[in-house]
């Protein structure tokens, strides 16, 4: 059962496309520059930074070009790590629980 949260996957989706813009902008890349680092498409790069809008080949495509994808990585290993924690170890974990 998913915890009810504040923080919508809409959210989430313009928060990063945000971070992309800036990056993109602190590295004093247009969005053709990026385009062309990328193989995403320019008009794509404009939905996404606008609308959030993209698919995660793309984005991963988008990130890997402005930062570094090892956050990304760290971030599933961090949640993978939780839902280990998270399970019982032994017959006695699941008597407690």
């Amino acid at each position: 059962m998913a915890l009810l949260s504040l923080v919508t996957a809409p959210d989430i989706q313009q928060r990063l496309a945000d971070s992309v813009r800036l990056l993109r902008k602190t590295k004093k890349l247009s969005r053709k520059a990026l385009a062309e680092m990328s193989t995403v498409p320019e008009p794509t790069i404009k939905k996404f930074e606008t609308t959030g809008q993209i698919s995660l080949r793309q984005f991963l495509l988008l990130w890997q070009s402005v930062a570094d994808l090892g956050s990304f990585v760290d971030l599933a290993k961090q949640a993978e790590d939780k839902l280990i924690q998270s399970q019982p170890r032994s017959i006695n974990d699941v008597l407690r629980s």
